[in-house]
């Protein structure tokens, strides 16, 4: 039932007599209620009832990036290229081997004689630091942007494949081989990155990619032997015509 107001109100601070039907004094200005009464349908009236507590607005969240929600990125888009920093920091850490050992020892610096695991370590070890630089980077840029794509096992299998493949071709052909560093490597994650976007471009279609840049840094790779004698042109170009392959079968799979 609703209550009925008193008819009478008087105010405490000045005394006289107001309307029930008003918040404030109109004679000296006193709070006399928080609301005025509430007048029903049927003309009766009620006190207003307390008023509920505004929730405070909730913080947007965004859902978890989801597997092909974005054409040519992986939905782990969030995680840490592992692969890549694994690969960086072996050749890093190669370069610094050569303080207390020689790369002649560890390197593929001449015929290896039967000791082919020189292979699987030339790759991780430098003799300049500008060639560690140029190809230490292409390997952290163009691995991380692949393995946002298809993952941290396709980046070290392309790193073995371009990488220590190319090494071992140039032992199998030249007879004095020398071929220290991973220019090979980095050519091969550089042209696999760099297939899907070429494939667009030929098309008339967008892509993303920074294929200017690429070419620069494909250069670069591919004149390193001019400049420095221990980078082999035979690994540089196996590793990048491996890599355009790799790339060519990554990019159907991912279309079928």
């Amino acid at each position: 039932m609703a209550q009925m107001p008193d008819l009478n109100v008087v105010c405490k601070n000045c005394g006289n007599e107001v309307s029930p039907y008003i918040t404030e004094c109109p004679y000296c200005g006193n709070r006399l209620r928080k609301r005025a009464p509430k007048i029903e349908r049927d003309g009766t009236v009620s006190e207003p009832r307390k008023a509920r507590k505004a929730r405070k607005p909730t913080t947007p969240r965004l859902p978890r990036f989801r597997a092909n929600e974005i054409p040519g990125i992986r939905g782990d888009f969030t995680a840490r290229p592992y692969g890549t920093l694994l690969l960086v920091v072996l050749s890093l850490f190669g370069y610094l081997l050569l303080f207390p050992v020689d790369v002649f020892d560890v390197a593929v610096v001449g015929p290896i004689d039967g000791e082919w695991w020189r292979v699987a370590t030339s790759p991780f070890v430098y003799s300049s630091i500008w060639y560690e630089l140029a190809a230490v980077t292409a390997i952290a840029i163009y691995g991380w942007l692949l393995e946002r794509r298809h993952g941290p096992l396709v980046v070290v299998a392309l790193f073995v494949l371009c990488g220590m493949g190319g090494i071992a071709l140039t032992v199998a052909v030249d007879p004095t081989p020398l071929a220290v560093g991973g220019n090979g490597a980095a050519l091969g994650l550089l042209c696999a990155w760099a297939v899907p976007d070429l494939i667009a471009r030929s098309r008339g279609e967008e892509y993303d990619g920074d294929l200017l840049g690429t070419a620069v840094f494909a250069v670069v790779l591919l004149l390193m032997p001019l400049a420095v004698t221990d980078a082999s042109a035979i690994a540089g170009f196996a590793g990048g015509a491996a890599g355009m392959v790799a790339g060519l079968l990554l990019a159907r799979a991912r279309i079928a």
